[in-house]
């Protein structure tokens, strides 16, 4: 018996758990409040994905005839050849099965369907993967086939990182989704009950919480409490999360609390809290959360505690999920989509909101942008070695807004100090802080991949974004991760009120050169999306922006609107992400960019060496006094050296820098050697760190002229060696 059960409803992510509810049963724990927290999505797939389910669905989908598309009575023809390999294949996608691969590379083992016609396509792209990757692929088209069956025959809301997502989305009435919950349970929502009710039967909870994070868990969630509310009337249900913050502050219906007791809002900690003690006293002051009185929807915030600070907040707890269960999958049309959806992620925050928090279409109004407080970086190493030590994953995930390169360079010299091994990769900005040196020292500690916003690559519309960064600048850190061996995802945007074709088409240009000088390996196009609570959505006439105004008694964040300049950017869309699809393969560079369009567009305006000369910037011989200096390289081996000329003897040394691919020898004055060696010990992550004017101070107590010795051949041989400048 717990206190509380907190629920992800179906469906997030295959391949890990969303990490809301960990957070919130870490907090809990400090509270020794009990709890348990269940992952319903990566339950209910693994109910469904199976053999015995299945051969369910083929008899219903018979006998009901739905079958009617081709491609669902190819399957159907097929289906015994899916009911013996599909326990098969979900063992392979969770890792336990891992010499199946060979057999689902084989021509004749997997029954195939209309997903697989892409692979005349994209054969050639095999050549990069290994058996395991290609194995993983033809087994996600092989799922994504039979998620084709069920939406054909069985249940058209069918997704698999979403369920009914259009009844969230845009919500503005409540008066739809009502209607769906009025109605009987699909195959899905039964399968999800009855997990459900065996979840309660086990707990034995007095209060259910769902975490609802996007508008495709929005259905499940109710369908879930209408469930609770009929057979566990006693039961008190909570409901937070991502959507609910966004989607849920202008609520007025009613009709939500007849499945529902309490929405709360922003950070949840507090609010859970507070919920809690008001279930177990039938009474008391809440946080920032919405409840019925007289048949009227109140938002109470009648308490003045503040929030906690992140130091408080406690480590994730991922204890109750299926850790093992999940299922990786991989899409490869997108490196980055492909590192979503593959292997299963810790997921932990740097700071809490976005440090730069300017960006004009970002909903930076809210607190969850807004506030910005960052965790220390031995607290976050402390929570990365407790997640390692509870999970047995050592793969994180940053699910920061944009993580502050301050902080991603004290987190991993912490990482280096500490001698840990973790893979990992975040969200960031574009900003001049990402040096070369930098870019270097993250990925020493692990960093695979960033994702930041380039948006749209047009400087007027960049300072209009207020992004802060420049196309130049973009350029030159993408080089400094690219050349660090980190992989670098674009986001990237179309449609920006008052942005003309001529601006896409340059934007494009601008894409198509940074992907042929291999300098970003991943990108996606996302038209913009007018929200709310966004400097746009708040102020749209300053951006020349018309909004469709609408009467909101449920959800309100996207709003449809007209930019006053009246173009179509819809129209853009399939040439735009046509064009990326084949730079992100290396493919397409040199064919004109009208081609990859139906429409006709403009000629570009764009240098089509722009980009090359943004990155041909002078060395600079100079480095502030405050940088920091580290070394993360090996001692190197010592060779002693007499040498002799006229008469004249003397003592050098000959030092021999081993990396894990080569040997870089300098010899110098045995003095200098010996100070040398001497500092490089004080410089590693395991040391206190020492500033340039440091280690200047150091060498002049014996010896004149640093800045020739600092900038001569054989020490700038170092820098790419394992000598850094931060």
């Amino acid at each position: 018996m717990k206190d509380l059960l907190l629920i992800t409803p179906p469906f997030t992510q295959l391949n890990t758990p969303y990490p809301a509810t960990a957070y919130i049963k870490g907090f809990l724990n400090t509270k020794n409040i009990s709890s348990f927290h269940s992952d319903l999505g990566i339950e209910v797939i693994l109910s469904l994905f199976n053999k015995n389910t299945f051969q369910k669905l083929f008899d219903m989908a018979f006998e009901a005839n739905t079958i009617v598309s081709e491609n669902s009575l190819r399957i159907y023809a097929l289906r015994q050849d899916y009911l013996k390999t599909l326990d098969a294949v979900i063992l392979f996608l969770q890792g336990k099965n891992d010499t199946l691969a060979r057999q689902l590379c084989a021509d004749n083992f997997l029954p195939q369907a209309s997903r697989f016609k892409q692979l005349d396509d994209l054969e050639w792209a095999f050549g990069n993967m290994g058996m395991q990757d290609k194995a993983k692929y033809l087994a996600t088209l092989y799922l994504e086939d039979l998620s084709d069956f069920i939406v054909e025959c069985i249940d058209p809301n069918f997704g698999f990182s979403r369920y009914a997502e259009r009844l969230g989305r845009s919500a503005n009435s409540f008066d739809e989704l009502y209607g769906h919950l009025n109605e009987e349970p699909t195959f899905i929502d039964e399968l999800t009950l009855e997990l459900l009710s065996d979840q309660l039967a086990n707990i034995q909870p007095k209060l259910v919480c769902f975490s609802v994070p996007f508008p495709g868990n929005l259905y499940s969630a109710f369908r879930c409490a209408k469930f609770i509310k009929k057979n566990h009337p006693s039961v008190k249900i909570a409901m937070g999360g991502g959507f609910p913050n966004t989607e849920l502050r202008s609520l007025t219906d009613a009709r939500v609390f007849e499945f529902v007791d309490f929405i709360s809002l922003d950070d949840g900690e507090l609010p859970i809290e507070l919920v809690h003690k008001y279930v177990m006293n039938e009474g008391g002051e809440l946080k920032r959360t919405f409840i019925l009185e007289d048949n009227k929807v109140v938002y109470k915030n009648t308490s003045s505690r503040p929030d906690y600070k992140q130091q408080d907040v406690g480590t994730l707890d991922y204890s109750d999920l299926l850790l093992d269960a999940y299922i990786s999958v991989i899409e490869i049309a997108n490196p980055m989509h492909s590192l979503w959806s593959d292997g299963r992620w810790n997921k932990l925050t740097m700071a809490h909101g976005c440090y730069w928090g300017k960006c004009t279409f970002c909903d930076i109004s809210l607190d969850y942008i807004k506030i910005y407080e960052p965790v220390a970086a031995n607290l976050l190493v402390d929570r990365v070695e407790t997640l390692i030590a509870q999970t047995g994953e050592s793969g994180f995930h940053f699910v920061d807004e944009a993580a502050p390169p301050s902080l991603m360079k004290a987190f991993a010299l912490e990482i280096l100090k500490r001698n840990l091994t973790i893979t990992w990769w975040t969200n960031i900005r574009f900003e001049k802080n990402f040096t070369q040196d930098l870019c270097y020292l993250l990925k020493a500690s692990g960093c695979i991949a960033v994702s930041g916003g380039l948006e749209v690559a047009s400087e007027r519309l960049l300072k209009l974004i207020d992004k802060g960064v420049t196309v130049e600048q973009v350029a030159q850190v993408t080089r400094n991760f690219t050349e660090a061996s980190i992989m670098v995802h674009s986001y990237l945007m179309y449609g920006y009120p008052t942005q003309t074709v001529q601006e896409t088409v340059d934007s494009l240009e601008m894409v198509r050169q940074l992907f042929e000088l291999g300098i970003i390996q991943s990108g996606f196009w996302h038209q913009f999306a007018l929200t709310a609570h966004s400097p746009v959505g708040l102020h749209p006439e300053e951006y020349g922006v018309v909004p469709d105004v609408k009467s909101i008694s449920f959800a309100n964040n996207d709003i449809d609107f007209k930019d006053k300049t009246g173009v179509d950017h819809s129209k853009f869309s399939f040439g735009l992400k046509k064009s990326l699809f084949n730079f992100m393969h290396g493919i397409g560079f040199e064919m004109p960019l009208q081609d990859w369009f139906d429409v006709n567009v403009p000629k570009t305006k764009i240098a089509s060496d722009y980009i090359f000369t943004c990155l041909q910037e002078e060395v600079s011989l100079s480095t502030k006094a405050t940088a920091k200096i580290v070394w993360l390289g090996a001692t190197p081996t010592i060779k002693e050296l007499v040498k002799s000329k006229k008469g004249r003897t003397w003592e050098q040394l000959e030092l021999s820098f081993h990396t894990k691919t080569e040997v870089y020898k300098i010899t110098m004055d045995k003095a200098k050697g010996c100070w040398l060696l001497n500092i490089l010990d004080k410089l590693t992550p395991q040391q206190q760190a020492m500033s340039f004017k440091q280690v200047k101070s150091e060498y002049e107590i014996l010896f004149e002229d640093f800045e020739l010795f600092w900038f001569s051949k054989p020490i700038r041989g170092l820098f790419k060696h394992g000598l850094l400048v931060l």
